[in-house]
């Protein structure tokens, strides 16, 4: 069944910094192998290009922490490793954007410094509210954690989400298949990138 997005639909880029999805940075391995293999990242800039031509926000949702950390509560494994390891510091290559996916000047950029989903603490929900979006495409990683909190939150806050599954992974490829079959089909409308391309145009 071909997607419908409605006139007031934006994209969410969730967490492409380069500390996440390069080799070498610092992120989980297993994570960077799947982004690299799914291809996501050309496909999410090919995605993001679409939703620009048609006049469409992309909002990117980057996690950029102080370097103090003093606002991150040590409360879940990944709050841990990152005040542990000093992960994703404003100003440091790792809290840059990955190049493929890098903002462009008419992007919106909503940042948080701690917590694990973009709507919790952030500007998000009322930026889109103010914007008239009434249906989101998420993207991005990972598809257990920050993709799946921002989708069930969108869920219950109003939105029409669909996802991006092609634009999405997780730290391996069982883990993605079955939050997107066991989770995420309860709260979303699944389609792939080309689908949503075809909605745009």
């Amino acid at each position: 069944m071909p997607v419908t997005l409605g006139a007031h639909v934006a994209l969410i880029v969730s967490e492409c910094q380069r500390g996440i999805v390069e080799p070498g940075m610092g992120g989980f391995e297993g994570l960077v192998e799947q982004v690299r293999d799914r291809a996501i990242l050309p496909r999410t800039a090919a995605l993001a290009n679409a939703f620009r031509r048609a006049s469409a926000p992309v909002v990117h949702l980057p996690i950029i922490h102080r370097s103090d950390f003093a606002d991150v509560m040590p409360n879940s494994l990944l709050a841990v490793m990152a005040r542990k390891n000093r992960l994703l510091i404003s100003g440091t290559p790792e809290a840059d954007f990955a190049a493929e996916i890098a903002p462009q000047p008419q992007d919106f950029i909503v940042a948080r410094s701690s917590g694990l989903i973009g709507f919790n603490g952030t500007s998000l929900d009322a930026m889109l509210r103010r914007m008239g979006v009434t249906t989101i495409v998420m993207t991005g990683v990972s598809t257990n954690v920050a993709v799946a909190g921002c989708v069930l939150t969108a869920a219950d806050l109003g939105y029409h989400v669909i996802v991006a599954e092609d634009c999405t992974a997780a730290a391996d490829a069982r883990t993605h298949e079955v939050i997107i079959r066991d989770q995420l089909r309860m709260a979303a409308r699944i389609a792939t990138a080309a689908d949503i391309m075809a909605a745009l145009s």
